[in-house]
């Protein structure tokens, strides 16, 4: 394998920016110090005024791959991540089919070993009935990130809204149990009450329909349930300012059984970018009224949020432009997560170190991620040098599938300029080296 020894880097890395040198040797990150000298066939990397970071690591991501590839694929996403920072995810179930089966869970960490630069790993999928293929999830706790729960709409039969399935679940699972919380039964009735006054729906209703009460009443139903059976959940894509009041920052992460998500579109966009974007921010949870965001990211700057992630969700263009009703809700974001964490860095909303913490280092700490989060000797060398730059969005620089972005034509200060993965250049000024792909992940869960 090559080796690197990365030179004169700003180094962000567990609360700290030191300046000093990385040597990567095997794969792992086998010294940090102030200055580091080597003989021997290394080669070295000017780091000068750029940052070293461990890559990110998004928890929640849709490659679409099976059965949705008109829309993104595992190699198409998995590319942009490494463009945009992001060295590791983990991606969700609703694929087509649904990933109900240990054999297709298998067959979808196939598809990553074969197709994706950046490691993976995925999550088991919870229907009405699939309990005991759920419960077999458990032989594999240190192979697989997690459970998810779609405890509000979603596409075929993946919703699972029964109460004694959902206990069954929660009181069975070994594993961390994500959930998408929205409450069905509420939004169903949001949107009967709205169509009686305004027969033709736009986005702009979307966070009326899916509002406030919508999603605090899931999100405290599956807190009540994670408490009664000790459950490890963590709840994916906070979005309103109610449900912080679920939330705590009395303990350290590592001893939360109860942890949270915040998705960089909740934190950039509100309600009022209906009127220009329409459509291409229709997603799920809604994006809410301002007030929302300003919540947000006092829970996130305060840790009551313990992660930020994308939800990328990519759809094509003609599936975006339909009349509300049909237009499918996600945006791509995985390439441009980071950059725009980074854009508000330089305005001094957030920190470089605390992007990194939770971006970084929460996520490894909250899934219990083996030897990834962090820049510390005998870990793996996942790590992306940023360098401030102007960087604008266009459709010549935009890798997903999908080939558009709701960030398209905006600029961002900093840049990604290099992506290592497992000590790997992958990814350099805007080339790839695709030789060697990415590793599953693993946890160190007892």
């Amino acid at each position: 394998m090559n080796s690197y020894l990365i030179k004169n880097a700003q180094i962000v890395n567990e609360g700290k920016t030191i300046q000093g040198d990385v040597l990567i040797k095997n794969g792992r990150i086998e010294k940090i110090a102030s200055q580091i000298e080597t003989k021997g066939a290394i080669t070295e990397i000017n780091a000068e005024n750029q940052f070293l970071v461990p890559g990110a690591i998004d928890d929640q991501v849709h490659f679409r791959e099976p059965g949705l590839t008109h829309k993104a694929n595992i190699y198409s996403e998995a590319k942009a991540a490494i463009a945009g920072g992001v060295t590791s995810f983990m991606e969700m179930p609703n694929t087509q089919p649904p990933v109900f089966t240990q054999t297709l869970l298998e067959d979808k960490y196939q598809i990553g070993a074969n197709t994706s630069l950046a490691n993976y790993s995925f999550y088991m999928g919870t229907s009405q009935d699939n309990l005991e293929e759920i419960l077999k999830t458990n032989e594999k706790k240190n192979d697989v990130c997690g459970v998810k729960i779609f405890m509000g709409s979603s596409t075929g039969n993946l919703l699972v809204e029964n109460p004694l399935v959902l206990e069954k679940i929660f009181g069975g699972s070994e594993l961390l149990i994500a959930t998408h919380c929205e409450e069905e039964s509420l939004i169903k009735r949001n949107k009967a009450a709205l169509e009686l006054v305004k027969p033709v729906l736009e986005a702009s209703d979307h966070p009326i329909i899916r509002n406030e009460e919508v999603c605090f009443e899931s999100s405290f139903k599956a807190i009540q349930l994670a408490k009664k059976f000790d459950s490890r959940l963590h709840i994916l894509h906070i979005s309103t300012a109610k449900e912080l009041q679920l939330f705590s920052n009395l303990r350290t992460l590592a001893d939360k059984r109860i942890t949270a998500e915040v998705c960089v579109h909740h934190l950039h966009f509100t309600a009022n970018d209906y009127a220009s974007l329409s459509n291409l921010i229709k997603c799920n949870p809604a994006i809410k009224a301002p007030e929302n965001k300003n919540a947000l990211w006092e829970g996130l700057l305060n840790d009551q949020l313990d992660v930020i992630a994308t939800d990328h969700a990519p759809h094509t263009w003609a599936e975006k432009q339909e009349a509300y009703a049909h237009a499918h809700a996600g945006l791509p974001l995985v390439q441009h997560g980071l950059m725009l964490m980074l854009k508000y860095v330089e305005e001094g909303k957030i920190s470089m170190e605390k992007v990194v913490e939770k971006m970084s280092h929460a996520v490894a700490t909250c899934f219990q991620i083996k030897d990834r989060g962090f820049i510390r000797e005998g870990y793996h060398a996942d790590l992306v040098l940023i360098k401030k730059a102007p960087y604008t969005v266009s459709k010549e620089n935009i890798l997903y599938h999908c080939g558009w972005s709701p960030f398209e034509g905006s600029s961002f200060p900093y840049q990604i300029n290099t992506s290592f993965v497992n000590g790997y250049k992958v990814y350099h000024e805007g080339v790839f080296n695709e030789a060697q792909k990415g590793q599953r992940l693993q946890f160190t869960r007892s």
